[in-house]
C-alpha cells in the first residue's frame, strides 16, 4: 500500500547530528534527512551536485568564495567540486537529494564519515 512520507518527521526522529538517512528514491538520486548542530567540516563533492533543503531552523554553507544563508523552507544548491562546510548554530532538520554516487564527506574522511549502509539505517 502507497504511503506518504514526512521528511521533517523523520529528521526530528534521528537520534544522531550529521548522520543521514536515506527515506526515498529518485532516478539516479536518494533522498536524504538529516539532523545537524555545530559544523560538519569541508569537503567536495567531484562529480556530484547536492541540495539542502532546511525544513526546520537555519544552516550556513561556507564556500571558497562566500557563504550562503538558508532559512526554514529556502534551498541551496552546491555544484560538484566547490569545497564546503555546513554550519548550524542551533538545531537543524533538513533534506538533502544527492545521486546514489555521492560519497557522505566526499574524498575526506572524518568521524562523521557514515557508509551507505549506516544512511539505510542498516550500520
Amino acid at each position: 500500500m502507497p504511503h506518504a512520507t514526512s521528511p521533517r518527521n523523520a529528521a526530528a526522529a534521528l537520534a544522531e547530528y550529521w548522520s543521514p538517512r536515506i527515506i526515498g528514491e529518485l532516478d539516479d538520486s536518494y533522498i536524504k534527512v538529516a539532523k545537524v548542530l555545530g559544523t560538519f567540516g569541508w569537503h567536495s563533492h567531484d562529480d556530484e551536485d547536492e541540495l539542502f533543503l532546511i525544513l526546520k531552523g537555519q544552516l550556513r554553507i561556507e564556500m571558497d568564495d562566500g557563504e550562503v544563508e538558508l532559512a526554514e523552507g529556502e534551498m541551496f544548491v552546491v555544484p560538484r567540486g566547490v569545497r564546503h562546510n555546513p554550519v548550524a548554530s542551533a538545531e537543524c532538520l533538513l533534506m538533502l537529494i544527492e545521486r546514489k554516487s555521492t560519497r557522505h564527506t566526499g574524498n575526506t574522511v572524518t568521524e562523521r564519515t557514515r557508509s551507505l549502509a549506516e544512511q539505510m539505517g542498516n550500520g
